[in-house]
This record gives C-alpha cells, sequence and structure tokens, in this order.
C-alpha cells in the first residue's frame, strides 16, 4: 500500500533532524553566543509552528515585530538568507533584479541543514551562527529593523526570541555577516 506525503515528509524531517545536535543543544549553544557579545534577548515558549499564519494564531500579544525569514538559492547557486516583516509580500523576480541576480527559488532541506544547521520552520538569521564558512548572504528587510524588538526563532521552532534590531546587526556581523540592509521589493495585488 503506497504510503501518504505526509509520512514521507515527515520521515524525511526526522532523518534531516539526526544529522543535528538536538534542539535544546542549538538554542543553548546561540544563548551562550549572545551572552558572549552582551545581547540582551527575551525568549518565549509555544507549540511548534510552521507558518506565519501558524505563528500568529499562538503568539497572542506578544510584543514587537514579527518576521518571516526566506532561504534561497539563485540559479547560480549562491545562498541567500532574507529576513522581513512576516506582513510584507516579497516580490522575488524584483528583489533579484535589484541584486543584479539569476532567478531565486527556495533551497532544499537538505541544503539548509547543511548551511545553517537548521530545519524548515526554523529558519532565522540565528542560524548565521551555524554558517562557518560564509556561503550564506544575509538580506534584512529595512522596515523590519525600524522597529524594536524583532522575533525570531531561536533554532527552533517552538521558541520565539526577541531582541533589539540594533543587536540582530551586531550579532549577524558578528557571525561574520555583514547583512544587506535595504527596502526589499513588495508585490502588487491582493494578499
Amino acid at each position: 500500500m503506497p504510503s501518504s506525503p505526509e509520512p514521507e515528509k515527515s520521515d524525511t524531517l526526522a532523518g534531516l533532524a539526526s544529522r543535528l545536535p538536538p534542539a535544546e543543544v542549538r538554542e543553548v549553544a546561540l544563548y551562550m553566543y549572545l551572552d558572549e557579545l552582551g545581547i540582551s534577548y527575551t525568549t518565549h515558549a509555544h507549540s511548534p509552528v510552521f507558518t506565519v499564519e501558524e505563528a500568529r494564531a499562538l503568539r497572542g500579544k506578544l510584543p514587537g515585530t514579527h518576521t518571516k525569514n526566506l532561504f534561497l538559492k539563485d540559479k547560480k547557486d549562491a545562498l541567500f538568507l532574507v529576513s522581513a516583516r512576516e506582513d510584507l509580500r516579497i516580490d522575488l523576480n524584483a528583489l533579484a533584479k535589484v541584486l543584479a541576480r539569476p532567478r531565486f527559488s527556495f533551497g532544499s532541506p537538505e541544503l539548509l541543514v547543511e548551511t545553517l544547521g537548521i530545519l524548515p520552520g526554523a529558519v532565522s538569521p540565528f542560524a548565521l551562527i551555524n554558517d562557518r564558512e560564509g556561503r550564506v548572504r544575509a538580506i534584512f528587510d529595512a522596515g523590519m529593523l525600524q522597529a524594536d524588538p524583532v522575533n525570531f526563532h531561536p533554532l527552533r521552532n517552538d521558541r520565539t526570541t526577541a531582541i533589539s534590531s540594533a543587536d540582530l546587526l551586531r550579532f549577524a556581523r558578528a557571525t561574520g555577516h555583514a547583512p544587506l540592509v535595504l527596502p526589499l521589493p513588495e508585490r502588487a495585488g491582493p494578499a
């Protein structure tokens, strides 16, 4: 009897997860690094979320700017982590043109694990800590950085960690990633 697509996806994620340290270990390593940099943060626990919609439903009145994060690859295999306000409808074709890059596609879960050491659903700029080879270019939405705090998953999708925008930039630079900060192009039309 053929298996449904959902168990196959679950099996794939379980296999990918087995290549990573446990979520608790990844999270503690991040907090130790933030502490070492003197960066203040606040973390809230919640049920696992995989989409912006799920996060909205669970977060209640958690203050700050809530975000979405896209792991992208262009046709020349360059990798990008785009962090933006959750409600920004990013025009990826226009962004590729702004960056003078070939068309974007989403990076595979295997590539995400290999380069950023996290699973789908937990993508955030905090994962730059794991890109020791500097393969991923960080791009931050200028509008996202205009508010404090900004909220991201701390290398797992059942927590949300808030830090200041200035500290997010400091963190990224400390990991060897000088983020490109720009107003991201937005898609026109209805949501």
